[in-house]
């Protein structure tokens, strides 16, 4: 993209997009190249589609995704809009003939950014990225079984998003608090074609950990994630039995109870027996009853 009198030392405001691909580290060294084509294809046809030029915009590859500035004589909500839609539309007309589904997670911002022989650089730059690569965008893909998500700072989703426009539902975007390395951000979820998405429970963003040493763990420990993911399953599954998990409040409800074992588990209340029974299962050669 050609820019008048271009020096690096100069900031212009400019829509951010970052790209990148689902798990792109399981796919083979053979498989690498189609799967990059096919990320430059779905975008590349999309930016046709929405009456952008090619070369109106500046394009990075970054081996698994695309990093991406647009001028800003081009309406943001052009790209948030109608440019979305064909990004989305194109990616499922690629994925119906692919056994294992591409799926893209993007992120947008719109910041100073600026641009050198090599490319563009900036704090817009690095938060866009920041967004695509979060803990949430990645679950939600997986969680939801998604082609694509889309993830917007909160800056645009209040000065663009939430006025809507063509192809823009608000409502359709759900808020969560990212710990990035920079610090906590807000930032705002979006799956094409479906409503607002559940962004919760979804594990924390992991800060990243002091030079030498291991990983930080997550706010409460990895016990309090694991017990974050019981109750979620606890609480899907009576609601679709129509019942109520205790929550451990000390009320006793309606009597029900829920359980949470390592290993087998069988629970027998009230029942009367006409015949001997065996509860348990055998195991090895022997039999014994466990």
């Amino acid at each position: 993209m050609e820019h008048d009198a271009l020096d690096a030392g100069e900031a212009r405001y400019e829509l951010v997009i970052s790209v990148d691909a689902r798990r792109s580290g399981q796919y083979s060294d053979a498989e690498k190249p189609r799967m990059r084509e096919r990320i430059y294809r779905v975008l590349e046809t999309a930016f046709a589609q929405a009456g952008v030029g090619r070369d109106a915009v500046h394009m990075e590859d970054r081996g698994d995704g695309v990093l991406v500035s647009v001028p800003g004589r081009i309406a943001v909500t052009r790209l948030l809009g109608l440019w979305m839609v064909e990004v989305h539309e194109n990616l499922r007309e690629e994925n119906r003939s692919l056994l294992v589904p591409l799926g893209l997670r993007v992120a947008m911002h719109v910041g100073p950014v600026r641009h050198d022989s090599r490319g563009i650089s900036g704090r817009a730059v690095d938060l866009t990225c920041r967004l695509a690569d979060s803990a949430v965008a990645r679950q939600l893909l997986d969680r939801e079984r998604a082609d694509l998500v889309l993830a917007v700072s909160d800056s645009l989703y209040v000065d663009v998003v939430s006025a809507g426009g063509k192809f823009i539902e608000p409502a359709r975007f759900s808020p969560a608090r990212l710990a990035l390395k920079e610090g906590e951000v807000s930032a705002w979820f979006h799956l094409p074609g479906r409503p607002a998405p559940d962004v919760g429970p979804i594990a924390p963003e992991e800060p990243s950990a002091p030079a030498g040493g291991p990983p930080a763990a997550p706010v409460g420990g990895p016990e309090a994630a694991l017990a974050a993911m019981d109750d979620a399953l606890a609480a899907r599954a009576a609601a679709a039995a129509g019942r109520r998990v205790d929550d451990g409040d000390g009320d006793d409800g309606d009597g029900a109870d829920r359980y949470r074992a390592q290993g087998d588990l069988s629970v027998h209340r009230n029942n009367v027996y006409q015949q001997p029974v065996h509860i348990g299962r055998v195991t090895g050669d022997s039999h014994r009853k466990d």
